[in-house]
């Protein structure tokens, strides 16, 4: 009974502690909150205040450019005002120049009518004197106006006739004196455009050994080795006191690189005997064959020709190793090829076509055996017998008038012939008889009667005389010039052509002492 009192004031008590301690933390939370209110709205204030500072920027930042944009609006409208303003001042001024220039032609006009009129009295005027001096005529002459006219016309065909006889006499003389001009114009541009090169072929080869010793190896055994190697290339082998050197002859230079080429592979290899070396120089020649063709390709191929025959290619590769007076066929027939090439495009011809021709037109001097026909019939059957078009065939078979002309083409591959043979260098001559060639043009020049000087120069191509000028006159120059020539290609021989030039010239001198 003592304890449930206590236990109800114990009760009583915590209630009364509870819920004084509810009141207290209410309190507090109250405080709290109006003290995180106050704090957002001191936030909210400053936050405003930086807005609204943001937008007053952004405003005069605005204004100041709406300003700006104004302004340069205004001066643009203020040029454009100065533009017009100017425009139109000078459009015053044209229309006073042109209203004085009206009032100016209003003035002449006016003159030129009556000037006008003064002409048309005139002419009137003329025109009844020239009827009456016309009837006077017609009663002095006893012809009437059209008889005179007739008679009149006459003579003056006659006349015309004889004068335009003259005029076209003169036009062909120029006629031909200009093509003659732009014939060598083409030529010598020909010679200019396309780069030339020299080639000297002989009829003995040098074959380079490291050591004398292998000249023994090369002879063998009672010279059987080198008996076997001529008999299997046909080529003499020379082996001299010359050191480390084996010297091949033989006209054939086809022959000559296989004995080159099997005597470099045997040398190399060592092994030097019959059999060897007749199975080495049966695999140099199928080699040499091989070589040949991509030697006729890869020229087709620089040329731009298309479309051989696969025998004419095989032809052409063969020039490589053929020379004509010391110079390389296949290099003479690639020069002959670009300057046909280059004169017909001047002349207006098709370009390929020559080309092709100036190609093969010597193809007929790589024959495997010895033909009896000239090398231009030759080249020209074996173009027609592997499918070559006429105009070709033809330029080939006439390039040494051995066939006739029958294409345009034809002339062109035999000047371009002798352009490539004939120029300074381009072929082999032996020393002594191009000396003596000179020296007999120089005689032949100083045997006429007053040539004081002579001078073969241009490697032999151009002679020039000089003449006592008291002693030969100016016609007579020309006439010397032209026997000097004519005796020259009578009685001497030489490549390409001489030209002969006459100098005559009058000096005066004067010594004061």
């Amino acid at each position: 009974m003592d304890v449930l009192p206590i236990l109800i004031g114990a009760i009583i008590g915590l209630v009364i502690g509870g819920v004084a301690v509810f009141s207290f933390s209410k309190g507090l939370l109250k405080k709290e909150k109006e003290s995180m209110l106050a704090e957002v709205k001191s936030k909210q204030e400053g936050i405003k205040q930086e807005k609204i500072l943001q937008a007053k920027e952004k405003f005069l930042a605005l204004k100041e450019k709406h300003e700006t944009a104004v302004n340069d609006k205004n001066r643009k409208i203020q040029s454009a005002e100065d533009r017009i303003r100017s425009k139109e001042k000078q459009i015053s001024q044209k229309l006073e120049e042109t209203s004085k220039k009206e009032k100016s032609l209003d003035r002449i006009k006016g003159e030129l009518e009556s000037q006008l009129e003064a002409v048309t009295a005139k002419r009137e005027d003329l025109s009844k004197r020239q009827e009456k001096q016309v009837n006077e005529l017609e009663k002095l002459s006893g012809y009437s106006k059209d008889e005179a006219k007739a008679q009149l016309v006459e003579a003056l065909k006659d006349e015309a006739k004889t004068d335009a006889m003259a005029y076209v006499k003169t036009i062909a003389d120029e006629a031909k004196l200009s093509a003659n001009q732009e014939a060598k114009k083409i030529v010598i541009q020909t010679i200019q455009r396309v780069a030339t090169e020299k080639a000297v072929e002989n009829s003995v080869s040098i074959f380079n050994i490291p050591s004398d010793e292998v000249k023994g190896r090369i002879i063998g055994r009672e010279g059987r080795n080198i008996r076997a190697l001529e008999a299997a290339t046909g080529v003499e082998i020379i082996v001299d006191d010359t050191p480390e050197a084996i010297i091949l002859s033989c006209f054939d230079p086809i022959r000559r690189e296989i004995a080159r080429l099997s005597l470099h592979q045997l040398v190399s290899d060592g092994r030097i005997h019959p059999a060897r070396i007749e199975e080495v120089v049966k695999k140099t020649k199928k080699s040499l064959d091989d070589e040949i063709v991509e030697t006729g390709k890869k020229t087709c191929i620089d040329l731009g020709i298309h479309g051989l025959h696969p025998e004419l290619i095989r032809l052409v590769g063969r020039m490589k190793y053929r020379s004509s007076y010391g110079q390389n066929l296949l290099q003479h027939s690639r020069e002959v090829a670009n300057l046909c090439a280059t004169m017909a495009s001047e002349l207006g011809l098709n370009p390929k076509t020559a080309k092709r021709a100036g190609l093969l037109h010597d193809i007929g001097k790589v024959p495997e055996d010895e033909p009896e026909l000239p090398h231009a019939i030759l080249g020209a059957k074996w173009a027609e017998k592997y499918g070559e078009k006429p105009d070709v065939v033809n330029a080939i078979g006439a390039h040494h008038d051995e066939m006739e002309m029958t294409t345009l083409y034809s002339p062109i591959i035999q000047v371009c012939d002798a352009i490539s043979g004939a120029r300074p260098g381009a072929r082999r001559e032996v020393v002594e008889s191009y000396i003596q060639r000179i020296k007999d043009l120089e005689t032949t020049a100083l045997s006429y009667d007053g040539v004081s000087k002579a001078f073969a120069i241009q490697a032999g191509r151009e002679l020039r005389v000089m003449v006592e000028s008291a002693q030969v006159s100016d016609k007579r120059a020309d006439e010397l010039a032209f026997e000097i020539s004519q005796k020259i290609q009578t009685d001497m021989t030489y490549p390409g052509q001489v030209r002969v030039t006459v100098i005559r010239e009058k000096r005066a001198i004067g010594i004061a002492k």
